[in-house]
C-alpha cells in the first residue's frame, strides 16, 4: 500500500469518525467507531476464512447461505465448529457487517430498515459464540462499551438508527484488503485512529496510548541486541499498541506471545480488539483486566522483553503486606503511596527473565528523589546492578502532560556491568516541535538506538558513568550530573564594544544636527 493510498484511507476513516464526533466527546465516539470497525473486521475475516478454506469446493459463498439451503442448520453447525477452532468466534451469514449495513440503508417501504435491535443481538451473539471455548476470555463482554440505546446517538430511536446506519454504510464502502497477507492496512488504520483520539483526549490520553515514536523507541531498545523474542509483557498495556510495536521491530517470521494487564475496563476491551484486529491469534495473547500492583495476574511467569509506560506518579496502597511480596521484599522498603513509579519497576524486574531486557518510561523524579525511592534506587544499582542505561527525553512529548520524562533500561545479566550509560536526548536539536507537542523524528530515534546499542560516548549527548562515580554521587541518576550540556558563551571584548558605542554616539549627534537643520528651514520645532 502506497503512502498516498494510506493517507486517503486514513482521511476516509477520520471523516466517518467525524459523523459521530459532533454528537459526543472523544472518549465516547472513540468506542463506537473503533467497535464498528472491529465488527466489520470480524465479518470480513470470517467470510475470507470460510470461503477460502471451508467452501472452496462449493459453488456458493458464505454470505449466500440462508434457510432455503438444504441441511441449513447442519451446514452452519459444521462451519461454526471449524471456524471457532481457527478464529475463536462465529457469525451467521445474516449477521455479517455488509448485510446489516445494507439493511440499515434500505429505503424500500416493504422492508424495515431498523437495525439497532439486530445489531445489539449480533454483538452479543459474537461474544456468546465463544462460550465454553478457549477463546472465551478474549471475547467476553468485548462490545460492552457500544451502548446503542444511548441518548448521545439521538433523541429518539429513529434518529439513533439513522446515525448508526450512516456510519455503517460509509464503513461498508471501504475495502480493508484482508486477503493481502503482506500488508496490515486495517491494523495501521486502527493505530492511526487511536492516535488521533489520544491527541484530542487531553489528560485521559495517557490511559490508553503511548505516542508512536516513544513506543518505537522502547521497542527498538528491547530488540536491539536480540535475534528472537518469544514472550513480550506490558503490565500497564493500555490499548496494546506498545506490545504490537515490539513485534513490529522483530523479523517477520517471528510470532511472539503477548501478555499484558490493564486496569481500565474500556481500555482493556480496546487492547483485546487491537490484538485480534492485528491478526494475533487468540491463543497468542493473554491480556487481563485488573490492577497490576494490587492484583498481579501473571504471578509465576517471566518474560524475555518487557516494555511499559505506567501512569506517572500514580497512587497505590503501599500496604505493609507487600513487604512479604516477592516483587518488593528484597528491597525492604516500598515506593511511596503517592508515587508508584518504582513499584511498577520492581514488579517488572520480578517478571523479567535472566536473559531479558526491559525498558520503561518514567517521570524524571525517579532519578533523584530521596527517601524510600533513593533506597530502592541504591539497591538496584549497588546490590543488583540492574540499571543498564538512562535516557532523557524532551518535555511535552506525551499527550496530556508536559513534564520531562526518561527511559530506564534494566537487565538482570548485563553485558557491561561496570558502568551505566547516560543519554541526554532532551535538547532542542533532538526533536521537532509539531504544533503544541514535541516529537521525536526517525533520525532522533536512530541516534538514541545507535548510541545505546554501541554504548558510544558523545560530547554533550552521552556518557558511560563508572559505578564508582554513581556511588560518589550517592546513587543520584540525574542526567545533568553525568552529561554536561553546558554551552560556553562567547567572550565579549569590552574595549571593542566601548569603541562601537562611541562611534554610534558620534553618528547620532551628526544625525540630530541634520534633523535640526531641516526643521529650521521648515520653521518647525525640532523633536528633541
Amino acid at each position: 500500500m502506497s503512502d498516498e493510498q494510506k493517507r486517503i484511507l486514513e482521511e476516509k476513516l477520520w471523516a466517518i469518525a467525524n459523523i459521530l464526533r459532533g454528537k459526543m466527546t472523544a472518549d465516547d465516539y472513540k468506542d463506537y467507531i473503533l467497535g464498528f470497525i472491529f465488527y466489520k473486521y470480524l465479518s470480513e475475516k470470517i467470510e475470507l476464512f470460510i470461503n477460502s478454506q471451508l467452501l472452496s469446493a462449493d459453488d456458493f459463498n458464505f454470505a449466500d447461505i440462508d434457510e432455503s439451503i438444504e441441511d441449513y442448520e447442519e451446514l452452519l453447525n459444521d462451519l461454526q465448529k471449524d471456524t471457532i477452532e481457527e478464529l475463536g468466534y462465529f457469525l451467521k451469514p445474516n449477521e455479517l457487517f455488509s448485510y446489516i449495513a445494507k439493511k440499515g440503508n434500505n429505503e424500500s417501504k416493504e422492508e424495515s430498515n431498523f437495525i439497532l435491535d439486530d445489531l445489539e443481538a449480533i454483538l452479543k451473539n459474537i461474544e456468546s459464540s465463544t462460550m465454553g471455548t478457549d477463546s472465551q476470555d478474549d471475547y467476553e463482554n468485548l462490545f460492552e462499551d457500544l451502548d446503542l440505546s444511548s441518548s448521545k446517538l439521538g433523541k429518539n430511536e429513529k434518529q439513533k438508527n439513522e446515525l448508526i446506519s450512516k456510519v455503517l454504510a460509509k464503513l461498508d464502502e471501504i475495502d480493508f484488503k484482508l486477503h493481502d497477507t503482506n500488508s496490515d492496512i486495517l491494523g495501521d488504520a486502527y493505530e492511526y485512529l487511536i492516535a488521533k483520539f489520544a491527541s484530542g483526549a487531553g489528560k485521559t490520553a495517557g490511559e490508553f496510548y503511548t505516542p508512536q515514536e516513544v513506543s518505537t523507541l522502547l521497542a527498538k531498545i528491547v530488540t536491539s541486541k536480540r535475534k528472537s523474542i518469544s514472550t513480550i509483557y506490558d503490565p500497564t498495556c493500555g490499548s496494546g499498541s506498545l506490545l504490537l510495536r515490539v513485534a513490529k521491530a522483530l523479523p517477520k517470521d517471528q510470532h511472539p506471545k503477548f501478555y499484558g494487564q490493564e486496569l481500565t475496563r474500556t481500555t482493556y476491551n480496546l487492547a483485546r480488539m487491537n490484538m485480534i484486529l492485528h491478526g494475533v491469534h487468540y491463543r497468542d495473547f493473554d491480556i487481563k483486566n485488573e490492577d497490576t500492583l494490587e492484583y498481579p495476574q501473571h504471578k509465576e511467569m517471566q518474560f524475555e522483553a518487557i516494555v511499559a509506560s505506567p501512569p506517572f506518579s500514580a497512587h497505590w496502597s503501599a500496604r505493609e503486606l507487600f513487604l512479604s511480596d516477592d516483587r518488593f521484599s528484597h528491597y525492604s522498603k516500598l515506593a511511596p503511596k503517592t508515587k508508584a513509579d518504582f513499584a511498577f519497576v520492581q514488579h517488572m524486574i520480578h517478571h523479567l527473565k535472566d536473559n531479558g531486557t526491559m525498558s520503561v518510561v518514567l517521570p524524571h523524579g525517579v532519578l533523584f528523589r530521596g527517601a524510600a525511592e533513593g533506597h530502592i534506587r541504591k539497591y538496584m544499582i549497588e546490590d543488583r546492578n540492574y540499571i543498564d542505561a538512562v535516557i532523557g527525553l524532551p518535555a511535552n512529548i506525551f499527550f496530556g502532560t508536559s513534564i520531562p520524562t526518561c527511559i530506564l533500561v534494566l537487565k538482570k545479566c548485563r553485558e557491561n556491568p561496570n558502568d551505566i550509560l547516560f543519554i541526554d536526548a532532551s535538547g532542542e536539536e533532538n526533536y521537532e516541535k509539531v504544533k503544541t507537542q514535541n516529537k521525536l523524528r526517525d533520525k532522533d530515534i536512530k541516534n538514541i538506538i545507535d548510541t545505546y546499542k554501541n554504548r558510544k560516548e558523545i560530547e554533550k549527548y552521552s556518557y558511560k558513568a563508572p559505578l564508582e562515580e554513581i556511588k560518589e554521587n550517592d546513587y543520584n541518576l540525574n542526567i545533568p550530573r553525568y552529561v554536561d550540556t553546558f554551552e560556553e558563551e562567547e567572550i565579549i571584548d569590552i574595549d571593542e564594544v566601548s569603541s562601537e558605542l562611541k562611534a554610534l554616539e558620534k553618528d547620532m549627534k551628526s544625525t540630530d544636527k541634520s534633523i535640526k537643520s531641516f526643521c529650521d528651514e521648515l520653521n518647525i520645532a525640532t523633536p528633541f
